[in-house]
């Protein structure tokens, strides 16, 4: 199929591109030039869009600025399986954010991806529809095999009330659709490099993928980087291991059992850095100071650092109880200054419970928020406030519909507050599932005995705005991370900010949403001082030999 705009058109190109200055029109049929790579909408040229998709790749397009005859060019190409998936996940993930409280980053085999592309099929590629209904199965496999592109979780988190035969689910691993795009082949050639960079510092998606022609493959054979590419695809230290949407694997070792995980990735400052692309760990302890903490510049909640039972929405800022009391705390602690975050209670049914606050990262998962010293809470019933497993009268409760507020002061010259996050790179390494994470060890009763009160600091709990008084003052000193626990199956809804339905106005604070990139910049200064140190005293975590 192909189409040509005539070249008197009252919008040309240039009047008619969607530039980065005016914003992409996602959800809409948009093209791409394959010689200025602008990106313009399609009714822009009057093209007949009537077996076109939004987000499609298979086709070719030049704009009437560039084509030699002056006229818009347009050629819909045969389009391959993983095409076909990537253009439906696409819109699936675009129609979810559009239309879905809390959108879905993963989509189901057979109610979602299949039904669309079986709907779309004949606008999504040129070639008959198969007699046999094989292609389902096929498209599995692409999916399953193209895990550069694709995301794949087989079966539901322990706990999950999701049903067995939702799964398996599939999706984008660059959630950016911005970058979905044909794949020319000049871009592949001339803006390998420059393009815009995806969740892992990639170019963007394109249908044939950079680097798979027979040309490309040569001249990085030529340029002998094909073999280590390879060898260190393969290896366990593989440093560019892909992170899903929200910036932590699907599957993941949680925190229980008296020990705790940290996501672990290549340390860019570490000395010796082309060490990770060795062989001579296999089989050894891996050197911890080669890895630093991985951080997520969004504050969200954690899905390793919870019970779980618990079950976690696709955007991070949802959770649903499940039987009895057990909690879940933020990515992100705060450790000096004063901070907010709010809370909506989406759905409270009968005889269930909510225990909201904050919480030290010793706090017990499996119980209710205030059961040790680690942790204070706000509870739903009669607006008790706990700590240490004592109940006292603080509030009138709270439950479905409310809006609540979390408030807390820490003290800038507690040792604490003074003190850089911990680097974890005298901590072992552990690989699961393609994941390195550093181990600790939780001491519970040694930081028990070493709490001591920081003298000034306070916590205020607000319901709709309205401020119910101090709640604990002089708490322990100490990280903490906001923190949910919920009894039975209540659903409640997180708002890091920076925007609040009730913002407070006698106090003066900041969102936790500013402790994203906070963090970031403690953490790397961390490990900044730590090779410095290293490189003074001569000393490594563990000891090791080239």
């Amino acid at each position: 199929q192909e189409a040509a705009g005539d070249s008197s058109e009252v919008l040309d190109a240039q009047a008619g591109s969607v530039d980065e200055e005016n914003g992409r029109q996602l959800g809409e049929i948009e093209l791409q030039c394959g010689i200025c790579t602008k990106w313009f909408t399609a009714d822009t040229f009057g093209i007949d869009t009537t077996s076109c998709l939004p987000f499609m790749t298979n086709y070719s397009f030049h704009c009437n600025v560039c084509h030699h005859s002056g006229n818009t060019y347009f050629l819909r190409k045969q389009a391959n399986l993983k095409e076909m998936c990537l253009s439906a996940l696409a819109n699936l993930t675009w129609q979810s954010r559009t239309q879905d409280e809390h959108p879905k980053t993963m989509f189901s085999k057979d109610k979602d991806i299949i039904p669309f592309i079986d709907k779309y099929w004949e606008c999504m590629t040129t070639r008959q529809r198969p007699g046999k209904m094989t292609w389902p199965n096929n498209i599995v496999k692409t999916m399953c095999k193209e895990r550069d592109v694709f995301l794949v979780k087989e079966h539901p988190d322990p706990g999950s009330k999701d049903p067995e035969e939702d799964y398996p689910k599939f999706g984008l691993l660059d959630q950016d659709l911005a970058n979905i795009g044909p794949a020319y082949d000049n871009q592949k050639q001339n803006n390998a490099v420059s393009t815009s960079g995806s969740l892992n510092g990639k170019g963007g998606i394109a249908a044939g993928g950079s680097g798979k022609g027979r040309g490309a493959k040569r001249k990085q054979q030529d340029g002998g980087t094909t073999g280590t590419a390879k060898k260190t695809r393969s290896d366990p230290l593989f440093s560019a291991q892909r992170l899903p949407p929200h910036g932590y694997p699907l599957e993941h070792p949680f925190n229980k059992d008296g020990y705790r995980y940290i996501l672990a990735e290549p340390d860019p400052h570490a000395p010796d850095p082309e060490k990770l692309e060795l062989d001579c760990w296999a089989g050894k302890p891996i050197p911890g100071d080669l890895y630093r903490a991985c951080l997520y510049e969004r504050v969200l909640l954690a899905l390793h650092d919870r019970a779980p039972q618990l079950k976690i929405s696709d955007d991070r800022l949802t959770v649903i109880g499940e039987k009895g009391y057990s909690m879940v705390r933020a990515s992100h602690g705060v450790r000096k200054g004063a901070w907010y975050f709010e809370i909506s209670m989406d759905e409270m049914p009968p005889d269930t419970a909510a225990r909201l606050g904050w919480s030290q990262p010793l706090g017990n998962l499996q119980a209710p928020l205030g059961y040790d010293k680690f942790s204070y809470s706000w509870r739903s019933k009669k607006g008790t406030k706990f700590h240490q497993s004592i109940g006292k009268h603080y509030s009138s409760g709270y439950g479905q519909g409310d809006i609540l507020g979390f408030y807390i002061s820490l003290p800038e010259d507690t040792e604490t507050a003074k003190s850089l996050p911990d680097t974890y790179k005298d901590k072992a390494l552990i690989k699961f599932k393609s994941y390195l994470y550093f181990e600790e060890k939780d001491f519970v009763d040694k930081a028990e005995k070493s709490l001591k009160q920081a003298p000034g600091s306070q916590i205020i709990f607000f319901k709709n705005g309205v401020s119910q008084g101090i709640a604990f003052k002089d708490i322990f000193e100490g990280v903490y991370f906001p923190a949910i626990s919920l009894y039975k199956g209540c659903t409640v809804s997180i708002n890091f900010g920076p925007y609040f339905k009730y913002p407070p106005r006698d106090i003066t604070y900041r969102p936790m949403s500013d402790m994203g990139w906070g963090a970031v910049v403690e953490h790397t200064l961390a490990d900044v001082l730590y090779h410095v140190e290293t490189e003074v005293d001569g000393r490594r975590s563990p000891p090791w030999e080239p």
